[in-house]
């Protein structure tokens, strides 16, 4: 990656993530970026184009985080693996700056599901989904794609709610939630879906 372009993707996704991606235009990113904008057209034919490559850069980031979860707690039981793929969400959501989930940040601002961000952010979940359902799957569990789900729909509930408050309480709570998962793999569905104890 040459460097111009990866200023312009640094600043980029700087301000698209604490602003927003509608209120930031292209002239503020090559004014916070410091090159010109035919460099930046060179680079990103359009605007979408640079949500794009924003939202990429976000993706290999989590693929990143995952992958060190998982060699980490290598040594360890499936259901490690689990938590320490929980705990780098946890983190993550007690970071400074941490402003929620970019990827569902970005699905809110572009509801269109043909728009290239709205794929970009739907490639992304199914991504994570289908990483969580293997992870879950290696547990035992006899029924991993639901049980993921249950755990994403946690994690989109923790990065939501710990923007908006005190995040220790919201990760514990995360943390808690994914735990009630693997204690409840292989319990027996109840008519209602929910499994019992």
């Amino acid at each position: 990656m040459s460097e111009a372009r990866a200023r312009l993707l640094s600043s980029a996704s700087r301000l698209f993530y604490t602003e927003g991606l509608h209120s930031v235009g292209i002239d503020r990113v090559i004014a916070d970026a410091g090159v010109t904008r035919a460099t930046l057209y060179r680079h990103f034919p359009s605007k979408d184009d640079l949500l794009v490559a924003y939202l990429t850069e976000a993706d290999q980031l989590i693929r990143t985080q995952v992958a060190a979860a998982r060699s980490g707690s290598a040594g360890g039981s499936p259901g490690d693996a689990v938590r320490a793929v929980a705990a780098t969400i946890a983190d993550g959501i007690s970071s400074p700056g941490f402003r929620g989930c970019a990827f569902l940040n970005a699905a809110a601002e572009y509801p269109d599901p043909a728009h290239p961000v709205h794929r970009a952010v739907l490639a992304h979940r199914q991504w994570f989904l289908d990483t969580v359902t293997e992870l879950l799957a290696a547990t035992g569990e006899p029924d991993p794609e639901p049980a993921a789900q249950h755990f994403v729909m946690l994690r989109d509930g923790a990065m939501a709610a710990g923007c908006l408050t005190d995040p220790a309480p919201i990760c514990a709570t995360f943390l808690r939630g994914v735990e009630g998962i693997l204690s409840h793999r292989g319990a027996p569905a109840t008519a209602g879906g929910r499994r019992r104890k």
